[in-house]
Formats: C-alpha cells, sequence, structure tokens
C-alpha cells in the first residue's frame, strides 16, 4: 500500500472500513488510467474519500465517483 493510502489508517476508521478506502482510492486512480498524475492528484482522491466517509459514505462506487468529482473528472461506471 503507497504511503497515500496510509492517510486512511489515522485511527478514526475501523479496519473493515480501512479497506474499503482502500479498495475506493485504488479503483478511482484506476480510472484515471495511469497517465502519470502528479502525486498531488493521489493526495487529492485520497483526501476526498476520507471527508465523503468521515460524513457517512460507505459506498464503493460512490466513494469513487465523489472523489473524481473533486478532480472535475466522471467516474466511469463499472
Amino acid at each position: 500500500m503507497g504511503t497515500v493510502t496510509r492517510l486512511f489508517d489515522d485511527g478514526f476508521f475501523d479496519p473493515e472500513t480501512v479497506k474499503l478506502l482502500c479498495d475506493a482510492y485504488e479503483k478511482s486512480c484506476k480510472s484515471l488510467h495511469d497517465m502519470g498524475q502528479p502525486e498531488i492528484v493521489k493526495e487529492i482522491i485520497a483526501e476526498r474519500i476520507i471527508y465523503l466517509a468521515k460524513q457517512g459514505e460507505r459506498d464503493l462506487n460512490r466513494l469513487c465517483a465523489g472523489a473524481l468529482t473533486a478532480l472535475g473528472k466522471r467516474a466511469l461506471e463499472s
């Protein structure tokens, strides 16, 4: 797991939720088709996922969509 995903394991979330957040992060990053985004883009994705999760969101697809919306991207349906 990368350094960005360590943000998810800050003690605020239980282990099951941390796994969900990591899965949402990975799915969001993959939907960008690895076009060499700078690290800040990945940080924005992670921070947005954390924000949504702290608001109570636990749906993988909504977490991804919300993270990508923060970048001005539409989440890919899969």
